[in-house]
């Protein structure tokens, strides 16, 4: 009998990150950042800490979110080259598609795999290490 308390993706999800940029772009959102994420971005563009948060934060009550293009796209997305922020993207971005919403019900992950390709491909992603980014994930979404 199974535990109920054994995720039903207890022995992995496929993911391989495609940068095909569909949770980069689409519908306006917010890309969650805290000072942390905010100094290595700025440190990854070799930006002055107050010149990246003035060109690229902006407060949503008490938090802080990357600004987005009209139309939603996140403002380090081009079209042609991908994210150019990658290897310092934030936690939230870090963290896809394991979010805790897209974890709980095998229909809610049929939904990131139909906005996601990389959630129908790629290696199995072990258990432990879908859980270490669904906690980040946690620490940073509403």
């Amino acid at each position: 009998m199974n535990d109920p308390r054994t995720p039903w993706y207890r022995d992995g999800l496929p993911f391989a990150c495609t940068r095909c940029g569909r949770c980069c772009t689409g519908a306006p959102g917010y890309v969650w950042v805290d000072l942390d994420q905010i100094r290595r971005l700025a440190d990854h563009l070799q930006l002055p800490l107050d010149e990246f948060t003035t060109r690229y934060v902006r407060r949503v009550g008490q938090r802080f979110s990357l600004i987005e293009r009209p139309g939603g796209d996140c403002v380090f997305w081009d079209r042609s080259a991908g994210c150019t922020v990658y290897p310092a993207r934030p936690t939230q971005c870090r963290s896809w598609p394991f979010w805790p919403k897209l974890l709980a019900s095998p229909e809610a992950w049929q939904e990131a795999q139909s906005l996601c390709p990389g959630t129908r491909a790629g290696p199995i992603v072990p258990l432990d290490t879908i859980e270490f980014h669904a906690r980040r994930a946690a620490s940073v979404l509403p």
